[in-house]
């Protein structure tokens, strides 16, 4: 596999599959800017920056190098804090920290630096709500953030200024399609080996000759083994570079989402259809989770708190299963079997997700109940999509919730009370009296069993105020920024 580091070409061949970028940066390169914090992509104090060609153009994007796996470098550019300075001259990034006093002990400095020099890269980089988003993943330990947030204000006004990566960018863009290659790339070291296929066929005749192997897409999820469990994969497919996988597209009223794309891709791509998904990928863990994870692998992972099966559940999905070049239809409700556990079968993999209907997703309600606003996993998740019509009469209801069962799953019972009833306050108290026969959920250290019932309960009466008043705002973020 081949990659740029800033305008470096690297080969490497011979190189345990299961390295971070992180670990390849500071035990290979000797590039020690790049922090370790947390090994789980909370703190951001790892960040990198990653530059891929799309559309003949440079996309930037932060990543937390602690979850990212050296095979996920094909083909792209590496950027890291070291990179910045030209001689003595620090990049205006840089120089804006240092004239706002954004920086005391430093650790996790050059993490704000990469997340705002991505920031600059874009052609619109927006405002302070867009400038809080693209940091909401970098933890600050004693600066505060204030003068962090001034020194983003002074890059902002200062609009897009030349820096070296602009002036290079038609070599960094010849160099990157120089290395693009239509055959299947093989990091190995020892009895360690990862595939990275190039295109759907190749993927699945990958999966069919190694059915045991582990597909990792962004590694999100899967690299917490290696950094917090010390698991090491001998077989690893990598599925970031097949573009078949990546494709989100509208066919009639379907919504078609491939499991390869990147959940920043999913959110800008729902947002056009299902207006309410863009408050919830914004509070989707972080920008730099959100570039690398995937909708395939946030599924495939099966958590009982992952976010994107309680919005599919509730919005009917399907899911297209390949295994050769047999592909098959699945009701995402089946798809779960157990806790961690899917129907997912040797040689099998997640081709992409089906949206049926995008008029009827318009009704969806989506509500996230964790500790924090930005970056956490949730405690209870909701998902509603109830249709009625005018007077009142429930003619289509999907209520789905995570983190209340060992996998993400509808409240069938509560359906069953509020389908073909006119809603009023006693049926949304049925309704959630129901919800004890759907779930009994576990206490754990997000939370107890007796607050998930009473949230889950307390949102389907928060739908119902909102229905009963569209104007009566009952959101904080409706009337404050």
């Amino acid at each position: 596999m081949q990659f740029l580091l800033n305008q470096q070409l690297i080969t490497v061949s011979h190189l345990d599959p299961n390295m971070t970028v992180l670990n390849y940066l500071r035990e290979e390169k000797q590039r020690c800017g790049t922090k370790e914090g947390c090994a789980s992509g909370d703190c951001g104090a790892c960040t990198v920056v990653v530059a891929s060609l799309e559309e003949d153009e440079l996309k930037y994007q932060t990543v937390n190098s602690c979850l990212t796996l050296v095979s996920a470098l094909h083909g792209k550019q590496l950027i890291t804090v070291e990179d910045l300075q030209e001689g003595q001259q620090l990049h205006p990034v840089q120089q804006a920290m240092v004239d706002n006093h954004a920086s005391q002990c430093g650790f996790c400095t050059p993490g704000f630096v990469m997340s705002l020099f991505a920031l600059m890269k874009h052609k619109d980089p927006g405002g302070h709500t867009e400038t809080e988003q693209a940091l909401a993943g970098n933890l600050c330990r004693c600066t505060g953030y204030r003068p962090i947030l001034q020194a983003a204000s002074d890059i902002m006004r200062q609009g897009t200024r030349q820096d070296q990566f602009l002036r290079q960018q038609a070599l960094t863009k010849k160099q990157l399609n120089t290395i693009q290659t239509p055959e299947i790339q093989v990091l190995q070291q020892e009895a360690r080996v990862c595939y990275l296929p190039q295109n759907v066929t190749q993927l699945a005749g990958l999966c069919q000759q190694h059915p045991d192997a582990v597909l990792v897409a962004g590694g999100t999820d899967l690299s917490l083994a290696i950094t917090q469990s010390h698991q090491r994969f001998p077989v690893l497919v990598a599925l970031s570079h097949v573009p078949e996988l990546k494709q989100c597209y509208r066919q009639g009223e379907r919504l078609i989402i491939g499991a390869g794309a990147s959940l920043t891709t999913v959110a800008t791509f729902l947002e056009q259809h299902i207006p309410a998904t863009k408050a919830l990928f914004s509070r989707f863990a972080s920008l730099q989770i959100r570039n690398q994870g995937t909708v395939g692998g946030n599924l495939a992972n099966a958590s009982p708190i992952g976010d994107c099966a309680p919005v599919l559940l509730a919005m009917d999905a399907q899911l297209i299963l390949q295994c050769g070049e047999q592909q098959r239809q699945l009701p995402l409700e089946e798809f779960f079997t157990g806790y961690r556990q899917t129907r997912l079968q040797p040689g099998e993999f997640i081709h992409s997700v089906i949206i049926p209907s995008v008029t009827l997703s318009q009704k969806i309600s989506l509500h996230k109940v964790s500790k924090r606003m930005d970056d956490d996993i949730s405690a209870v998740f909701a998902a509603m999509t109830i249709s009625a019509d005018p007077q009142g009469r429930v003619e289509f209801v999907r209520i789905a919730y995570g983190g209340m069962a060992a996998t993400p799953c509808r409240a069938r019972h509560c359906e069953a009370v509020l389908s073909g009833q006119v809603i009023t306050v006693a049926l949304i108290e049925q309704a959630c009296a129901a919800l004890s026969e759907d779930f009994q959920p576990l206490s754990d250290f997000r939370a107890s069993a007796g607050y998930r019932r009473d949230v889950a309960a307390n949102l389907l009466r928060r739908w119902y105020f909102r229905y009963s008043d569209p104007s009566d705002l009952t959101e904080i973020s409706d009337y404050v920024s």
